[in-house]
């Protein structure tokens, strides 16, 4: 027999809300339905093998929103009037935050087709580039500097693509990258795709950090997302600055002066 638990602690360790406070409003509000019937009882008895929906509170287009959300106020970043560029963009949810914190512009990057949510596709302060491996972009399609790069990637690492961003960033711009420790990790260390050793999740989280170092990313900042991923993965935030090495000029020697 499947092992009981309550509603809203089944729904916290899914992800699908920040807190347990969160589902149990939620559930209360008559938001939350159990195998398509709606429950108002936090307490309610389910087990994982019921299919749990929520409606959608419509803050953002997805969660990712709320993901940025918690970055933006933690790490006290000014989003207002800035050039920004959401790599792995998706149905929109950090390019929802942005806007709605007064992001100037947005430059949207997907790999994908057809995912941006139509009401952003919509919006003159958004430009949807489709189709698109960052990896590969090509620079000339961006018509203004970028002040702020936020980075959502799945199935690559963040080696792979923090190079490529900071060419994008101008100098002493910005860059919040969510960092997926199973995309991270050594080969054979997750368990159907979840990182549950710590050791390992700690691991993933320095090697980034003594990357972005290396190429001469400042870290500012680090902190956990509130939401976890699909599969249950704790992810977390880097806020890096972009510090791209000054030109250096060389003097004549003193002896050859004229």
């Amino acid at each position: 027999m499947a092992e009981k638990i309550r509603l809203d602690v089944l729904i916290f360790q899914r992800g699908l809300v920040p807190s347990r406070n969160k589902a149990t409003a939620l559930i209360m509000e008559g938001k939350v339905s159990v195998n398509d019937k709606i429950v108002t009882k936090s307490g309610f008895s389910v087990s994982e093998a019921d299919n749990i929906s929520i409606k959608e509170t419509d803050e953002f287009v997805s969660r990712g929103g709320i993901k940025l959300k918690k970055a933006l106020e933690e790490f006290a970043i000014n989003v207002k009037d800035k050039i920004c560029l959401d790599i792995g963009a998706s149905t929109g949810g950090f390019t929802e935050c942005l806007l709605k914190y007064g992001a100037k512009k947005v430059y949207c990057i997907d790999v994908g087709y057809g995912t941006l949510d139509l009401k952003l596709r919509n919006d003159s302060r958004v430009i949807n580039i489709e189709k698109t491996n960052i990896r590969y972009f090509d620079k000339t399609l961006l018509k203004e500097e970028i002040d702020l790069a936020v980075i959502d990637v799945s199935f690559i690492s963040l080696e792979k693509v923090l190079p490529k961003v900071k060419e994008l960033v101008k100098n002493d711009g910005e860059i919040i990258a969510l960092l997926k420790p199973q995309f991270e990790a050594p080969r054979g260390s997750t368990k159907k795709g979840v990182v549950k050793d710590e050791n390992i999740r700690q691991q993933t989280i320095e090697k980034i950090k003594l990357f972005s170092k290396s190429i001469d990313l400042k870290l500012i900042n680090e902190t956990n997302s509130p939401i976890k991923g699909p599969k249950g993965n704790l992810e977390y935030f880097l806020y890096v600055i972009v510090e791209k090495p000054m030109p250096t000029l060389k003097l004549r020697q003193a002896g050859n002066n004229h």
